[in-house]
Order: C-alpha cells, then structure tokens, then sequence
C-alpha cells in the first residue's frame, strides 16, 4: 500500500502522524512501541485530520540526525529505524519506519526494563506490564506460552480423562510417549509436570471461562439470561454453543415430505469462530476471559489479545496463520477441530454470506479480537431501541462536534469500554456516581477541573474529584484541551470519543 493511502487510512497499530517534531520521549516510546509489536510508520507532516502539512525541505537532514541521535541515545537493546522523507501532493513528510524486532524488549534506557518496555495497542503506547514483558521474552526464545512449565501441580495429581477420552473417540490413544511429543508434559530433576497447555486443556486456570449472556435489544444494559461456563476446553466449547443455539431463531422448511430446520446463523461459522477464540486468545494475562454477546442484532464473541504481533489483519484475511497457542493449536488440530491453518476466518466469511447474510465483521479492537455475526433481521444504527424514533433530549443538546462523533458510531468503543471497564460500567448502571457525573457535564463543553468543581457544588476541589478527573483520562474517556502543557492554568478537559460511549451505555437505564 502506497503512503498516500495508508494516510488516508489514519493512525492504527502501525502507523503514527503527527504535524511536527515531537518531543524525544515521545519518539523514543512510539519507535519502541513498534519494535516491540508489528513494526510501523511515524510520519511526520500530517495533521489529526489526515492532511498533509509538509515539513521544511531545509530542515530535513537536521530532523533526521536528531531522531537518529535521539533514538540511540534513548533505546536499548539497539533500533536502526530507517529515517528517509517521501514528496506526497509537492509536500515533504518525514518517515521513521520500524521493523518489528527480534531482541526483544526493548525499553527506555532512562527507565529500564521494567518500567521503560512499551508496546502498541490500537494507536497508542502503552507501558508493558511485567506479564507482556515475559511474553516478549518468549518470543525472543522462539516459544509459546504453553509450550514452558506449569509448576505449580504436577502431572501425577490432575485428571486427564477429558483429553483421552478425545483422543479415543478418533482411535489415537493418549499414552505417557504421546503426550512428551505434544508437548503436554516435561520432566525436569526427576519430576514429571504439565506444561501450561496441558492446564490450559484441562481448564485448570481460573481465567480459562466464557461468559455468556443473552442480552435485550441491542446494548449489554439488560440481560435476560446469563451463563460462565469452566472446566475442560473441549466441554466449554459445547456448553457455549449450545447456549448461543439456544438463543437464536430456528427457521423451518417443508421440502417435498420433509421438514428441514435451519438455524438463523450457520452452526459452522459459530463453532469456527469459538475454536477461533478458545485456541487463539491470550491466556497469559490473568482476569481476562471470552465473552459471547446475543443481541437482537448479532452475536458477538470477544477474545482477550489481539493479533499475535508478526501477522495484521490483511495478513489474515489472505489465510496467513500464526498461532499465540502453539500446543493447543495443535491439539484442536489432532483432533480434527482445526481443518486447515489460516483458513478459518475465511470459512466464517463464506458460511454467512452463502447463508444469505451480512458478511461478518471482523477486527482487532486494541487488544481484543472481535468477530460480529450479523442476525438476519433489520439492522438499527441506534445504541438503543425506543418505541418511537425521537432522539433522546441529552443527544439532542450535544456540541456539533460530540453530535458528529456519534453520527460515525460508536459500536466499538462500546464493546472495548464493556470488556476494559466493566467494573465502572456496572456500578453506574446501578446507580451514578461521581464518575457519570463529571461525564454528565462535560457534554456540554470543555471545562477547566474549578469549573466541574463548581457545577457540583463543590466549595473547593476535592481530592476525590481529582482522582476521578485523573482517572478517566487515563481511561481515554476525556482529554487535555491543550496536552502539550498539562500543567497550563487555562487547561481544561473534554470527552472523547470513548467517553461518550461510555455515557451513552450508562445512559440506557434511564429508559427502562
């Protein structure tokens, strides 16, 4: 893909714009944060609409000793970034493109490893927790997650009848040789464990479970059934898609003498799309889990972990595979569970559209991946559904800019805020707190952190108010009028795009 087009596309995983030369840790941490990930593109001469501005053609090599000079003095293990500058419509950008690296991680050397690791999630940085850190050294090493040792059990105690029985049902016994070639266990001083994809298997990690819930109308506000299926992989594959089929429209049709039913989605197209989610999610962050939505809508399945670092979403879309899981991927793969490698999500595709429905829409949502299979009924493009069609009187006050946001949907921030802030989500929902509130008022415009203190009533500002103020833009739902300056007296805050998610799901109580 040309540069032009890639512009045009805006910023994402591997792409950054910015209209001039930002500071040193800024390009330091974003060069970081490619070299961890996918690799990618800082351009610089591109304003937040996606124009091009152009930079000084006299101060080209000057910018591009000075990157070079920052980014060895800044980053360790070593990046060579190629810096060159591209003419695009007569203008001059400066590009800073990175390669994915293989001495992984790299970190700021002013703040080591531990605090200095970043990494790419959607188009921000993030400051890698120990967790990623060790997965990055993973990958450095060549090796899954489950492919090390799970220490904490050894074989000898954990039932593996679950496993077996699979393995007997297709003639493929599961003895002690079998299971040291599939990499489920390891002997080491004498002591036979399993390793993590063994545990993984057997759903012996408290986070190994998928929520499920049937939701009314189109939101997450209100559900009318709810299930959290655990135990062995293989048992909570079946538990979920049968509580999906349980929630679908069964459609009947007379054929000659006979009757033959239909489901409203094709069975194959779920199930390949929770084998998709069980085998590739990211298990190696804690108190995430799968969650699968009914809406009247859809049918949403959300895995924690977003694609593996080496491949995008155009590489999938053309059958590239690369599995996070190696061993587990094997497993299904034994088990005539997995068909073919990389042919899945085109298998999802091609079972819904030859079914008559809308092609599914799948991405990666920051660091989940998530996959929509359309319900064959009227869509609507409303958060929620109304009795009649008037537009609620908050949406009908809202600043041009807020109003145009909410033209363009919000769908994904949604399911995002549903699976990251699921805690502050609830708790509104039950009732507001100070957190719905400052949000509430931001609706109107931005404020300064005196001027929500004194709409609240508030004699003074309180630490409380403070905390929760710092607490959302850190969340992402609101951010600096002027955020070249934090500590600027005329600073003020104003709601993202995030945030008015957020307010719009709080807000669906207010209707039931």
């Amino acid at each position: 893909m040309i540069l032009a087009d890639q512009i045009k596309q805006g910023e994402s995983k591997t792409l950054e714009l910015k209209e001039s030369l930002p500071k040193n840790d800024h390009i330091a941490k974003t060069v970081i944060a490619f070299s961890n990930t996918s690799g990618g593109k800082l351009i610089i001469g591109v304003n937040d609409n996606r124009e091009i501005i152009g930079i000084d053609d006299t101060m080209v090599f000057d910018m591009q000793d000075k990157i070079a000079s920052i980014i060895a003095d800044s980053c360790s293990p070593g990046i060579m970034p190629e810096i060159y500058s591209v003419n695009i419509e007569g203008k001059l950008v400066l590009v800073i493109e990175v390669v994915r690296g293989n001495m992984k991680p790299y970190f700021l050397k002013s703040q080591g490893k531990t605090d200095g690791t970043y990494i790419r999630i959607g188009a921000t940085n993030r400051t890698a927790d120990l967790d990623t850190i060790a997965e990055l050294e993973r990958q450095k090493r060549h090796i899954s997650f489950d492919e090390e040792i799970c220490y904490d059990i050894t074989f000898e105690q954990l039932d593996i009848s679950p496993l077996t029985q699979r393995f007997e049902t297709i003639d493929k016994p599961l003895n002690h040789e079998k299971l040291v070639n599939l990499k489920l266990i390891k002997t080491e001083n004498g002591q036979t464990y399993p390793t993590n994809a063994l545990m993984i298997l057997l759903g012996k990690f408290p986070h190994c479970t998928v929520k499920c819930a049937r939701f009314k109308g189109n939101t997450m506000s209100v559900f009318t059934d709810k299930k959290e299926y655990g135990g062995d992989i293989f048992s909570i594959l079946e538990n979920t898609q049968s509580f999906v089929l349980n929630h679908i429209n069964l459609k009947g049709e007379i054929k000659g003498l006979y009757r033959t039913d239909t489901y409203e989605i094709p069975v194959s197209a779920l199930r390949e799309a929770l084998i998709n989610a069980m085998v590739h999610r990211d298990y190696v962050n804690q108190g995430r889990d799968i969650k699968v939505g009914i809406y009247d809508d859809m049918v949403n399945i959300v895995s924690p972990g977003g694609l593996p670092h080496s491949i995008t979403m155009e590489d999938v879309f053309n059958g590239r595979s690369e599995a996070r899981n190696r061993v587990v991927a094997h497993i299904f793969k034994e088990l005539g569970l997995i068909e073919q490698w990389g042919s899945g999500i085109n298998r999802i595709i091609t079972a819904c559209v030859e079914q008559g429905l809308q092609t599914p829409k799948i991405a990666e949502q920051n660091d989940f991946f998530d996959v929509e299979i359309i319900r064959p009924r009227p869509i609507t493009t409303d958060y929620y559904r109304l009795e009649d069609d008037k537009q609620p009187e908050w949406q009908q006050e809202l600043p041009q800019e807020l109003k145009d946001l909410l033209e363009q949907g919000l769908e994904h921030e949604q399911q995002e805020l549903q699976q990251e802030l699921q805690q502050e989500l609830e708790q509104e929902l039950q009732q507001e707190s100070l957190y719905g509130k400052v949000l509430g008022l931001l609706l109107a415009g931005a404020l300064s952190t005196q001027e929500v203190s004194t709409a609240l009533g508030q004699k003074s500002i309180s630490g409380q108010l403070y905390y929760i103020i710092n607490k959302m833009r850190e969340d992402g739902l609101v951010e600096w009028t002027i955020p070249d300056v934090p500590k600027s007296p005329k600073q003020k805050y104003k709601l993202t795009k995030r945030g008015l998610a957020f307010y719009t799901l709080i807000k669906v109580k207010d209707k039931k």
